[in-house]
């Protein structure tokens, strides 16, 4: 009997819940779905998560760790603003998108909607907090981002068609100013 390694199948439930809530939403993803994506029996998510809403904290829960992880101690506010104007920008690591997706399309149900604007609020704070701002400030970066996530996810030219050295340094001013 093989053993299963519940890291990896933890990283395929995310991967797969995260596509699902971002093109389907909260209320239209079903776990059932999110456990066949995946390729694992359906029990697992209940195992490792508890439940929809726990899969959905989980999913989300990530985005302000990686931020934190990513930026030294000591960053200065040009070097956040570079390391989230990279992140941001960058096509071949759709994770950022789909969890901006995901806020959008997480409206309608109440612990949903009550996971996302906690999701946000944390954010938020972890920014103010690394770059000195006020969090008034920080959710100005937030709303810039999440609009240039939805304006590029519709196709609108030329934003949706410029690459990350011309969106970076746009997007790094931006943040360094409203921070």
């Amino acid at each position: 009997m093989r053993r299963r390694d519940s890291a990896a199948t933890k990283q395929l439930l995310l991967d797969a819940a995260r596509r699902r809530f971002a093109t389907d939403g909260y209320a239209a993803t079903f776990i059932r779905d999110i456990a066949t994506d995946a390729g694992v029996n359906v029990a697992l998510i209940a195992r490792y998560f508890g439940n929809k809403e726990g899969l959905f904290r989980a999913c989300l829960a990530g985005s302000a760790d990686e931020l934190e992880r990513s930026v030294a101690e000591d960053v200065t506010l040009e070097q956040l603003a570079a390391v989230m104007a990279r992140h941001l920008t960058d096509a071949r690591n759709g994770q950022y998108q789909t969890r901006i997706m995901m806020l959008l399309r997480s409206s309608g149900d109440p612990r949903a909607e009550e996971i996302r604007i906690g999701t946000l609020h944390s954010f938020a704070e972890r920014l103010a907090a690394l770059s000195g701002a006020p969090v008034l400030d920080a959710q100005f970066v937030l709303a810039a981002t999440l609009g240039l996530t939805i304006l590029r996810s519709a196709g609108v030219t030329p934003l949706a068609d410029a690459d990350q050295d011309e969106l970076t340094p746009r997007l790094q001013r931006l943040i360094t100013a409203m921070l």
